[in-house]
This record gives C-alpha cells, sequence and structure tokens, in this order.
C-alpha cells in the first residue's frame, strides 16, 4: 500500500468564516493524511466566536495571538513562524494554507522551494499572486455554494402530454442537456482554458494526435493551479472536456482489469 503524504492544515480564521470548514477539511484529507490542524486568530475578539464550536468538533487546535496593534492581522506571522517550524522538522510533505490574503505569497513560495506540495484555499477575492504561488488553489465558497446545491432536493420534472396521435413513449422526453461551464471571472475562466487546452494538446499529444487523459489534466493543472472542474458544475475532468466540443473521445479498456478504461482526447 502507497504510503500517504502527510499534511499540515494551517487556517487565518480572521481572513475566513467558519463555515468553510467541512470543505477545508475534505480538501485537506484528500491530499494526504492531515496531521496538523492549526487555526490563528485572537480568540478575545468576538468575532471569532463563530469559529469556537467548530474548532472543538474538528479537533483543530487554536492558536492564540493578540492583536498588538489596531487594524493589523497578527495572525498572519504567527501561522508563517509555525510554517517555517514545521518545514524544518521535516514531518509533512504539504501544506493547506487556508486564507484569502496576498500576505501568505511568500511563505507559498518558500515552501515550494523546499519541494513542499501547497495547497491554497481561500474565496474568490483572493489575489492572483497568492493564488499562482501555489501547486493547487481550491475556491471555497464555489465548493460551498456547490455542496449545498447538492444537498438541496431535486424538483421532479413534469410529465409532458403525450402528442395527438401518439403514443406514451413517442411523447417521453429526452433528458435535458447539461449546461455548458460557466466562466469564472478569477483566474481559470472557460474562455482561457478552453484555450490552453488545445495548446496542450497539440504540444503534447502523439503522432497521431491523441493525448491521455490524466497527462492532459495534470498538464492544465500546472498552468492554472485554481483550475478544478467543480468550479464549472462538473465532478468529472472527462466530462468536462466533452462539454467543450472541440475533441474527439477514445476509451480503451486497460489489460489488467477489464473494468478500468484509459481516455484519450483528440482535437477535432
Amino acid at each position: 500500500m502507497e504510503k500517504e503524504m502527510k499534511v499540515a492544515v494551517l487556517i487565518d480564521a480572521e481572513n475566513i468564516s467558519g463555515k468553510y470548514v467541512n470543505v477545508i477539511m475534505s480538501e485537506a484529507n484528500n491530499l494526504g493524511n492531515v496531521i496538523y490542524k492549526r487555526i490563528y486568530g485572537d480568540w478575545t475578539s468576538p468575532q471569532m466566536g463563530a469559529w469556537k464550536s467548530v474548532v472543538l468538533d474538528n479537533s483543530i487546535q487554536p492558536i492564540q495571538q493578540y492583536s498588538n496593534v489596531s487594524g493589523k492581522n497578527s495572525s498572519d506571522s504567527s501561522l508563517i513562524i509555525d510554517a517555517m517550524d514545521l518545514l524544518y522538522q521535516g514531518r509533512v510533505g504539504a501544506f493547506c494554507i487556508v486564507s484569502s490574503d496576498s500576505d501568505f505569497t511568500r511563505l507559498a513560495s518558500r515552501l515550494r522551494e523546499a519541494e513542499m506540495y501547497v495547497l491554497g484555499m481561500g474565496e474568490q477575492k483572493t489575489p492572483r499572486s497568492f493564488i499562482s504561488a501555489c501547486n493547487k488553489f481550491s475556491y471555497l465558497d464555489i465548493l460551498y455554494a456547490a455542496s449545498k446545491e447538492e444537498q438541496q432536493p431535486q424538483p421532479a420534472a413534469p410529465e409532458q402530454p403525450a402528442e395527438k396521435g401518439k403514443g406514451k413513449k413517442a411523447a417521453a422526453q429526452k433528458p435535458a442537456a447539461k449546461k455548458p461551464p460557466k466562466k469564472e471571472e478569477n483566474g481559470s475562466n472557460l474562455d482561457s482554458v478552453r484555450s490552453a487546452l488545445r495548446e496542450l494538446t497539440e504540444e503534447n499529444s502523439d503522432d497521431d494526435g491523441w493525448i491521455y487523459s490524466g497527462k492532459l489534466g495534470y498538464l492544465l493543472s500546472k498552468r492554472f493551479p485554481d483550475f478544478d472542474v467543480r468550479n464549472f458544475g462538473f465532478k468529472k475532468f472527462a466530462s468536462f472536456v466533452r462539454s467543450l466540443g472541440c475533441f474527439e473521445t477514445r476509451e480503451l479498456t486497460d489489460d489488467e482489469s477489464e473494468t478500468s478504461k484509459r481516455i484519450y482526447f483528440k482535437l477535432k
């Protein structure tokens, strides 16, 4: 069994809402084995009240940092110092930095220089500099909204009346086609992603023009750290690429497993 990567989750509580905690921990657990869970803020401040029950329920260690100067987020420096301590201890291989603040840009860059994997999380208002400094960046507000939407019961489709002179089967309606991906204004919008996919396919496909979907997704994520198919309403990368309408698809069954398929794409 492959050993999981050890992960440290560091949350800027003064910059992130407590409602995102389930999304944060889900993304972190998908990355590897979460060893450290720390959250930074002035816990004497009334605005931290919403975080207190969340911290207890999720066994996150609160780190107290008094605001020595009014208007300054003093928890930033405490988070940065802890991150560097954990780096030099050599016990983790990945950091999740949770904030929408550009002050952590240099920290993310420094951790990557030390060959650490950096997953950033924040809202869509996060400055591009911090997003670009991470290996991957997840938009908490988009993922939170998507999780809430999935929890809502879906209304039953209204029954369509049968057309005159035709049976019920003829009157059955085809399921509505999935809406095209929405455009995200912050970072990897649909137009830039489509253009990048075309370019990457042209540069990295084989002699017949085909490229493995896993390789294409990897190359795209390197170009756009904030790219995530869930930002566009999809759960699978292959489904997202198919929706663009500019690729042919080929599926090959894995020799070792008949149920496992490898998907390839080719520009039309």
